[in-house]
C-alpha cells in the first residue's frame, strides 16, 4: 500500500476520487492542466492543484464554477 503524504493524492486516490481513467490523468498532465510531483519514487498530485483543476470544470449547466 502507498504511504499517505499530507497535502497530496496518490495517482490511485486521484483517479478514484475524480472518476478518471489513468490515461486521462496523464493526458491532463501532458496538457499542463495538472502536475505530477515526484516524492522519491512515488508520483503524487497536490490536493490544492487538484481542487483548482476541479473548480475550473464546467457544471451541468455549462458554466464554470466561480
Amino acid at each position: 500500500m502507498h504511504e499517505s503524504i499530507a497535502g497530496f493524492y496518490t495517482v490511485a486516490e486521484f483517479i478514484r476520487l475524480f472518476g478518471l481513467p489513468r490515461s486521462s490523468l496523464y493526458r491532463l498532465v501532458k496538457q499542463g492542466k495538472l502536475r505530477i510531483h515526484k516524492i522519491g519514487r512515488a508520483s503524487r498530485i497536490a490536493k490544492s492543484e487538484a481542487a483548482s483543476w476541479a473548480a475550473g470544470l464546467p457544471t451541468l449547466g455549462g458554466e464554470t464554477r466561480p
